[in-house]
């Protein structure tokens, strides 16, 4: 798994505040009733983000990703993957997820965040003006795949993605990405290199930011000794948002 039950996100450096926040539940496509949570923003900027969890689906620190995310003015929504096969209920550290993982697909994922999408953009939330998607170790490479099977995101963004589950898709991406990338992740970094000259190559909008010293999961307040590299991981993601999120239209 990415993250243990002890894990908690970094604070972002904005210090706003969460107006609303919840469990919920999605319904995706296909009929998938499935578990969810949101955090509305007190002082919303116009971005909303889908949070895709890592293995073990949505577990304590996706829900508290999410009220971070609002305390930073980002509307946002943390989706479990597992409606289909495991129904509702704890993911702890207890959670069997292996075999609810095994029979996820990429079609059913993707269902399962446009249903957060739509969420976002349904005025529950306010003004939503652009949805983005951020994902963890599973979730990253999902994550950046939305980009090809989600059309009119406004951006795209993995931690600890796995470049070959995704390659297959760069010609079809139209989303910016970007990638957060541990040098010393169980993936070897010349494979996100070899991502980084393929998606330039294919003329894909994207960055990548390598943070060399830190370890798979460093983005967790735990890890004292990452606390620059998940200050910097939370500056990349704002700026990136606030880059790609569309005016608001002014009467």
């Amino acid at each position: 798994m990415c993250y243990t039950d002890d894990a908690r996100p970094p604070l972002p450096p904005i210090g706003g505040a969460a107006a609303e926040q919840g469990d919920i539940d999605l319904t995706a496509a296909d009929g998938n009733r499935f578990m969810a949570y949101f955090a509305r923003a007190a002082q919303p900027t116009g971005a909303g983000m889908v949070v895709l969890p890592d293995v073990r689906g949505l577990h304590t620190f996706y829900k508290e990703l999410a009220q971070r995310l609002a305390e930073a003015g980002i509307d946002a929504v943390a989706i479990d993957y597992f409606g289909r096969t495991a129904g509702h209920g704890s993911r702890d550290e207890a959670f069997e997820y292996r075999p609810h993982v095994e029979r996820t697909s990429p079609e059913t994922i993707d269902a399962d965040v446009r249903a957060g999408i739509e969420f976002l953009r349904s005025g529950q939330m306010g003004d939503v003006r652009s949805v983005f998607t951020v994902g963890f170790c599973f979730g990253g490479a999902n994550s950046w795949r939305q980009s090809a099977t989600n059309p009119g995101l406004a951006g795209c963004i993995g931690f600890y993605g796995v470049p070959a589950r995704v390659r297959d898709y760069v010609g079809r991406m139209s989303a910016p990405l970007l990638l957060l990338v541990a040098g010393q992740d169980f993936t070897p970094l010349d494979e996100f290199q070899k991502f980084d000259r393929e998606l330039t190559e294919a003329g894909i909008d994207h960055r990548m930011v390598v943070y060399e010293r830190a370890p798979h999961s460093f983005f967790d307040r735990a890890f004292e000794q990452y606390r620059e590299e998940c200050e910097d991981a939370w500056r990349q993601i704002l700026d990136f948002v606030r880059d790609h999120t569309a005016a608001a239209t002014v009467a």
